[in-house]
């Protein structure tokens, strides 16, 4: 009797077992389309080798483990030293460990890195977003780095390594090394100009003594950090090195590690330094100038995660109403859920082909892409990342009650949902980043709009949301306080050109039909019934 109560019928299989990179057509179909054709083959097989690792279920329970026993913070050993050490879960090295050795540091001098990187980005980060954070801080340092020859020549090889060691060691006596960042402070937050920790000149040239805290420390087990301090100039980059070169601690004294929403398998520590030996990167008084390009790749790194949270959370969706069966026939032949997964699916593949050309830029590296970045890059973290929350939010809701419960994994994909939009600048601070590059950058709005005038002509909504955007430009009268709604029509008209360009015809035109021609509601599953929606369903679907 008891067997027969309980036989499980009518539930969808675990998405297991299948390779997430090749699963999802919009991210080939990026990949291929910014990559070099000599490139094609190798990259393919390296994203896919890694997309299987992805959707094992090894990897998997790799992630539920990292999130369900979050790091420790042990501040003295038994006999009372300070040792200001942070404990992780096995699991955490282990995908901290693959992401290193699939390159996700190592984008700087491979050809097409930044692509190649950013698509395994997306990929691996599928499988717990917490570990991405040390992965993103220690790509992005190098360019950071780049301002003081010498110190790059010295620790670049050591961040673009494939190799993880996570012993606390001095860092040239290591194969590879992670790096994380100290900018902000309690009094200031994004105000980094109102930090108040002081840097002391040493008598060897370039060494200081900090003396100070930071109130968010990313990643506090890292083998070096860069950090803003008040040095006699002024605000200025320093490089902190976790154990010194005779392998004595420095002192990073770590305070308390935060209780966050999500993120919880990645350490989010408060630091304080009390004469810290650090080395100055770059000039007195240029930290922000300094370091504003290792925040420029972290920013990127927040679109690709927000895109990464999406697309798992929309092919966790598709995948259950595949298989899901109500009132006579599967869920994702209902008209009305065919709707939301439909409109999800627009959401997540605008994501993808927004982030990959972003990664293209940074590959090319000419004059035009670099100023086509300056604007586009606070125009996507602001409006991806925002997209996050209420995408995952309607794909848990696919999901029915399963959804709200621990076991689907989504409720995890909720609680990581918003970070990637507070992380590295909120959203104020992107609006008024975007302000400041379009009065002081004219080649940025130039490079935007031979950007997005490449697919003027071929749909009316969108040249309609050009001339918009543009007459909007024109009126410069209390332009702050218009800045959100200017920086998400900068992001919904670029996401609309490329897919006018790049995506299938039924995806471009139920993307401007909703996005840019205003027929759509304000939640999800209200596009224009008249569309072919199963075909934009149909492309969303992981081939498990």
């Amino acid at each position: 009797m008891a067997a027969s109560t309980h036989t499980v019928t009518n539930q969808a299989p675990p998405l297991v077992g299948y390779d997430v990179f090749a699963a999802d057509r919009a991210l080939v179909e990026a990949v291929d389309r910014h990559l070099a054709p000599e490139l094609l083959d190798e990259v393919r097989e390296e994203l896919s080798a890694l997309g299987r690792t992805a959707g094992s279920a090894q990897a998997q329970k790799w992630g539920v483990l990292a999130d369900q026993n979050p790091p420790e913070l042990h501040t003295h050993d038994r006999y009372g030293n300070r040792i200001d050490e942070v404990e992780f879960h096995p699991s955490w090295h282990r995908l901290l460990g693959k992401g290193v050795s699939a390159g996700l540091t190592a984008a700087w001098n491979r050809p097409g890195g930044h692509l190649r990187r950013a698509a395994g980005f997306v990929v691996w980060s599928q499988v717990e977003a917490g570990h991405g954070c040390p992965l993103s801080m220690t790509h992005a340092a190098v360019p950071a780095l780049r301002t003081d020859p010498a110190l790059a020549a010295e620790w670049e090889p050591r961040l673009t390594s494939t190799m993880y060691d996570p012993q606390l060691r001095p860092a040239a006596r290591k194969p590879g090394v992670l790096f994380g960042m100290g900018m902000t402070e309690k009094q200031g937050g994004s105000d980094v100009r109102a930090n108040t920790t002081v840097a002391r000149p040493l008598a060897e040239d370039g060494t200081y003594e900090l003396t100070g805290h930071k109130w968010f420390c990313s990643a506090p087990m890292s083998d070096g950090f860069l950090v803003l301090a008040q040095a006699p100039d002024g605000l200025t980059c320093f490089l902190l090195p976790r154990v010194l070169e005779d392998g004595a601690r420095n002192v990073f004294r770590v305070q308390r590690l935060k209780n966050k929403l999500g993120n919880r398998s990645n350490a989010s520590a408060e630091v304080e330094f009390d004469g810290t030996w650090a080395r100055r990167v770059g000039h007195e008084g240029r930290g922000v100038r300094t370091i504003i390009e290792m925040v420029a790749a972290t920013r990127l790194d927040c679109v690709l995660g927000a895109t990464a949270l999406m697309r798992q959370a929309v092919a966790q969706a598709v995948h259950h109403c595949t298989h899901r069966e109500a009132f006579g026939s599967k869920l994702i032949d209902k008209p009305l859920m065919r709707n939301v997964l439909a409109d999800l699916a627009l959401e997540s593949e605008a994501a993808t082909a927004l982030a990959m050309r972003l990664a293209a830029a940074y590959d090319d590296g000419g004059e035009q892409e670099r100023a086509f970045l300056r604007l586009a890059v606070p125009a996507a973290k602001y409006w991806v990342t925002k997209r996050c929350t209420p995408v995952v939010t309607e794909a848990l809701e696919c999901l029915g009650g399963n959804g709200y419960v621990e076991d689907s994994g989504m409720p995890r994909l909720l609680r990581e949902s918003p970070l990637n939009s507070i992380w590295e600048g909120a959203g104020n601070v992107q609006a008024l980043d975007m302000l400041r590059a379009l009065q002081r950058e004219p080649a940025a709005l130039d490079a935007y709009l031979r950007e997005v005038g490449q697919a003027r002509g071929a749909d009316h909504r969108l040249d309609g949301a050009i001339k918009n955007l543009l007459t909007e430009l024109a009126d410069l009268d209390g332009i702050e306080g218009r800045a959100r709604r200017l920086v998400e029509r900068f992001a919904l008209v670029l996401q609309g050109a490329l897919l006018v360009r790049y995506a299938p015809a039924e995806v471009a035109d139920a993307f401007c039909a909703s996005r840019l021609g205003g027929d759509w509601g304000t939640a999800f599953g209200t596009l224009p019934h008249s569309l072919d929606l199963a075909t934009v369903v149909e492309r969303a679907r992981p081939m498990a």
